[in-house]
């Protein structure tokens, strides 16, 4: 049995067609692709399956999530966001920003992923410290994206292949540098590089390192690395269920 999605009128979906050109247009211009996925997955990747709070639900606007340490940087993007949003009232923040991240993806060669409108907006940010802390290692990983998101091994070795898009900021995460050669296609190549060792220039988070040492989590990055249609239809898989979570 399929998942039920929430009923939205035809002028929503008009109205998510629209605005998906206009983000494509916008995000290809801007050269900002990195930038709107991390808004949509740290929207998304704040939700707790115990207690059904946080999760991809338009909060990322309020200042009070802004400032979250795990968030430097964004309010870029929210900015960056707000007149295209301004065209399109009747969307909800937390589907817009959702479509962001669906959209970069799409428009620097990723996989397509499949959206499903009817996310409300939800009034109360979620609190602190639910995101990945990228200075640890495979257990705070399914910590995180397992007991707390409810996601699988499979999708951390997945998401993370997404580092293949843009690169940190020393004045944002303590980190500097991209993790590919082309920060602004999203292919494989993460998977490779982090095969390949560590490289002057490029970049390798414990995090990232922690997907070698991790006896579940190599294989598939062995796998991704030798197989980019593989990665592409897991990725897109592990993408929806975390823009959909809660």
């Amino acid at each position: 049995m399929g998942k039920c999605y929430p009923a939205v009128s035809e002028e929503y979906k008009k109205a998510v067609d629209k605005a998906k050109k206009k983000l494509r247009g916008f995000i290809a211009e801007k050269n900002c692709a990195p930038l709107m996925l991390r808004l949509a997955w740290h929207s998304a990747g704040t939700y707790d399956v115990k207690t059904k709070t946080g999760g991809p639900f338009g909060t990322m606007k309020h200042v009070a999530e802004l400032d979250h340490g795990a968030n430097n940087g964004l309010d870029i993007a929210v900015r960056l966001l707000e007149p295209i949003k301004e065209q399109f009232p009747i969307l909800s923040y937390a589907d817009f920003y959702q479509l962001a991240g669906v959209v970069a993806v799409e428009v620097t060669g990723g996989p397509e992923v499949p959206f499903h409108p009817g996310r409300q907006d939800k009034p109360e940010p979620p609190p602190e410290g639910r995101l990945p802390d990228a200075t640890k290692g495979s257990d705070h990983l399914r910590d995180v994206f397992v007991k707390q998101m409810g996601l699988s091994d499979k999708d951390i070795v997945a998401l993370s292949g997404a580092h293949t898009l843009g690169r940190c900021h020393k004045e944002r995460s303590g980190f500097e540098g991209p993790w590919t050669a082309n920060p602004l296609i999203f292919d494989n190549s993460y998977f490779k590089e982090l095969l390949s060792g560590e490289k002057e220039g490029l970049l390798q988070l414990p995090s990232d390192k922690a997907l070698l040492a991790d006896p579940s989590f190599r294989p598939l990055v062995e796998k991704y690395a030798a197989d980019e249609d593989a990665f592409f239809e897991d990725y897109a898989e592990a993408h929806l269920k975390l823009s959909e979570l809660g």
